[in-house]
């Protein structure tokens, strides 16, 4: 994401998409892709319409690890 378009955010979403992007570099770096539909469930979490609980179900349920 820009720093322009960074700075507009307020300080919970800017830290929420800090930490997503950093989970993301992570996986990236063990060989790990995020798909479509999660990329798309993490960003309702940056946006702040789930939490970080409801993120967590949503990707056990996708991949059946709950």
């Amino acid at each position: 994401m820009s720093n322009t378009i960074q700075t507009k955010l307020a300080p919970a979403e800017r830290a929420r998409r800090f930490a997503l992007e950093q989970a993301e570099h992570s996986g990236e770096m063990e060989g790990l892709h995020v798909d479509p539909a999660t990329r798309a469930d993490a960003e309702e979490y940056v946006a702040g319409r789930i939490d970080s609980d409801e993120l967590v179900a949503r990707t056990q349920a996708r991949y059946r690890l709950a």
